[in-house]
């Protein structure tokens, strides 16, 4: 996996064309993903007067979160991203950008955040980003505030993973798309786990109330996780609770062709191959 400076340099080189919209295709799009996968494990914090988002792109869940907050604060590694946000939500007075170093949280009062969101972002990060962004969030959270990150299990695997390093790459791409090698093209985090996280969350002082641990686009390896958090002592600590849920993908496929295929904001010619498939 990649270190800060390579992750700088293909999200800055990165063709936003499509300003991530891609990443959202098997679900049938984001408007599926958000309202049928992300809200439904939200709901219980958002709307909450103060949002932190790590990681957000173009946007993709700014256009979102935007509405759920009165202070809405954006921070990523990228400057080209946070320049298309700025553009993208020009019109939206409660959002405050910024640019770090991809492990930094400095711009960021202490006990200001009621919400602290990243997704799709930090499976890509690696361990020690992972513990130094728990670190800081330990002390940007408000004592009732809540954190709901997604990030790397792929540590889970590293046997599987080192075999399917191994194989050709010809070969190792068949192989992953037919769900028999573990998708380590997916790039993430070798040195990640779950019970990591949950090490560095108590090691900043947090608690991790809940883990569910996800497939993702190939496979039945759940080499990712949804992990919930909140400060010692608040009002959502509680014994953790994980979840091991081999059927997100099939879910995501599922919205694909039962709710995203029936949305009147979709094309018609969308809809119908949506449905067709």
């Amino acid at each position: 996996m990649a270190d800060l400076d390579e992750n700088l340099a293909v999200w800055k080189d990165w063709d936003w064309s499509q300003a991530g919209e891609e990443w959202s295709s098997t679900w049938g799009g984001t408007p599926a993903l958000w309202y049928g996968t992300l809200l439904p494990r939200l709901h219980p914090f958002i709307p909450a007067e103060t949002i932190l988002e790590i990681g957000p792109g173009h946007g993709r869940w700014t256009r979102y979160l935007k509405d759920a907050c009165k202070r809405l604060v954006i921070v990523d590694m990228t400057e080209s991203c946070i320049d298309a946000c700025r553009e993208r939500f020009s019109d939206a007075s409660q959002i405050e950008f910024h640019v770090n170093d991809g492990r930094s949280l400095d711009m960021v009062a202490d006990r200001s955040i009621d919400f602290a969101f990243s997704f799709d972002s930090l499976v890509h990060a690696e361990a020690d980003v992972l513990g130094d962004y728990l670190a800081q969030l330990a002390a940007k959270l408000r004592p009732d505030g809540v954190g709901f990150l997604h990030h790397s299990n792929a540590g889970a695997y590293r046997t599987l993973g080192a075999i399917s390093r191994r194989a050709p790459n010809r070969a190792r791409r068949r192989l992953i798309d037919l769900g028999l090698l573990l998708d380590v093209d997916a790039w993430r985090a070798p040195s990640v786990t779950a019970e990591r996280f949950v090490s560095a969350c108590e090691a900043a002082g947090l608690a991790c109330v809940t883990q569910e641990k996800i497939t993702w686009e190939h496979g039945p390896w759940m080499i990712d996780a949804l992990s919930v958090f909140t400060p010692r002592g608040s009002r959502w600590d509680r014994p953790r609770v994980v979840v091991g849920n081999r059927r997100f993908r099939d879910q995501a496929l599922r919205f694909a062709r039962l709710y995203a295929s029936g949305s009147p904001a979709r094309p018609a010619a969308a809809a119908d191959r949506a449905v067709a498939s």
